[in-house]
């Protein structure tokens, strides 16, 4: 099984919407988590057109900055947490990167934002750097952003796949 991973698009801000490669990336993919930032719902209605989204209600889909608040949408949460194939996967748009310990850490993150049921897979953005890390057994993965890569610095943008065919998430 194949799931998409997407973070921190900013349309319009950052282009009119995003690059028709991206669609075409997600096509064979079960669903598609977005880890916020999004912006604008019309990136959710097109990404819906592929699979199932859910997506994670970013910082800037609040309304700061003069942006128009995202609108209440069954498919937009502070939170997510999903099962495929056995598999918990958690959803959200921030955690403490870099941490800053003893106590902004992210396993503390992560049992304050999962306090119920812990994810064996945590997805989440921000950052607009692709990262991939396992904390006490919970593999955190940020794709990073197919348009803001890196906070603007010229190389490509990133998007990311989770798959779900073994024991071991990948």
């Amino acid at each position: 099984m194949k799931i998409g991973l997407i973070s921190d698009t900013h349309i319009p801000e950052s282009m009119p919407e995003l690059w028709p490669h991206v669609y075409e990336q997600f096509h064979d993919v079960e669903c598609i988590l977005h880890g916020g930032d999004i912006h604008h719902i019309s990136v959710i209605d097109r990404l819906s057109e592929i699979a199932t989204v859910y997506a994670a209600r970013g910082n800037g889909d609040d309304g700061s900055g003069g942006r128009v608040v995202m609108a209440d949408d069954p498919r937009l949460k502070d939170t997510w947490l999903v099962e495929y194939n056995g598999f918990k996967i958690g959803l959200t748009h921030y955690i403490p990167m870099p941490e800053s310990p003893p106590h902004l850490t992210v396993p503390r993150w992560i049992d304050k934002l999962f306090p119920e049921e812990r994810p064996d897979v945590l997805v989440y953005g921000d950052t607009h750097v692709e990262q991939i890390d396992v904390y006490d057994g919970v593999l955190c993965v940020n794709p990073g952003s197919p348009t803001f890569p890196h906070n603007l610095t010229l190389q490509f943008g990133t998007i990311g796949f989770l798959h779900l065919d073994g024991d071991q998430p990948r």
